[in-house]
């Protein structure tokens, strides 16, 4: 019997986590979507069906809300018994130096690139676990965005490099943890890639520079195909012609 893979995205009315979903629509997987924007999400969605997702079920929150948060998971638990894929995108970001930062600013940040996707990898847990069971050779993967700034430090983002530096660190632990049952873990931390978040930084760095989302989807493609025999903790992907150690 041929069993539907399933995969939950966070962020994914646009940039990386819109560019993850129509890949995963054109594989076949039965897919739930998230974001904040209702209406966005519903054209998202549209769009996957008709490029050839099993099933899409778009479901608006915000990450910074737990209730939220919830109802995303359990409306993937009312129609799928498993999930093959967790992608974790959402995410904010802040700027400044460490003098000037907002306690305010840092609290979102840390809710909404830390929290959520903790609170996310907690209760998907058992259906992640399910689907390593349903699928043993390639298990079931979980995929978060971090940033190049949580791998190595850069003036002018340290409230915005800790959070990823702690997601990093999240995701090494749940390999401890859980790469025994089948379920494994995955953070990509890029330079900047063209997106609309990273449209603040245009005037120093122009998109044409940046690394492209086809370049974190083809990362993403890759490492969802692995076995469940492989475990990569972490990749880094830097920008051509910048320092490596620089977004």
């Amino acid at each position: 019997m041929t069993v539907t893979r399933s995969a939950l995205i966070s962020g994914a009315s646009r940039g990386i986590g819109r560019g993850i979903a129509h890949r995963l629509a054109q594989q076949g997987y039965a897919l739930t979507i998230t974001a904040r924007d209702a209406d966005r999400l519903d054209t998202v969605a549209a769009e996957l069906r008709a490029a050839g997702a099993a099933e899409v079920v778009p479901v608006a929150a915000e990450m910074a809300d737990e209730d939220g948060i919830g109802r995303v998971v359990a409306t993937h638990a009312e129609r799928h018994d498993t999930l093959s894929a967790l992608i974790l995108n959402a995410g904010v970001g802040t700027a400044g130096p460490i003098a000037d930062s907002s306690m305010r600013r840092f609290d979102k940040t840390l809710a909404v690139n830390v929290r959520a996707p903790l609170q996310l990898i907690q209760t998907a847990l058992p259906l992640l676990r399910a689907g390593a069971a349903a699928d043993p050779a390639r298990g079931a993967k979980v995929l978060a965005l971090a940033s190049i700034t949580g791998v190595y430090a850069e003036a002018g983002l340290a409230v915005y490099g800790a959070a990823k530096a702690a997601l990093i660190s999240l995701l090494a632990t749940l390999n401890a943890e859980e790469s025994g049952n089948g379920v494994t873990a995955t953070a990509l931390a890029p330079g900047y890639v063209d997106t609309e978040m990273s449209a603040w930084i245009h005037d120093r760095v122009p998109p044409e520079r940046m690394l492209a989302v086809d370049d974190i989807v083809e990362m993403a493609d890759a490492l969802l195909r692995l076995s469940a025999r492989a475990v990569v903790p972490e990749i880094v992907l830097s920008r051509a012609g910048a320092d490596a150690y620089h977004a």
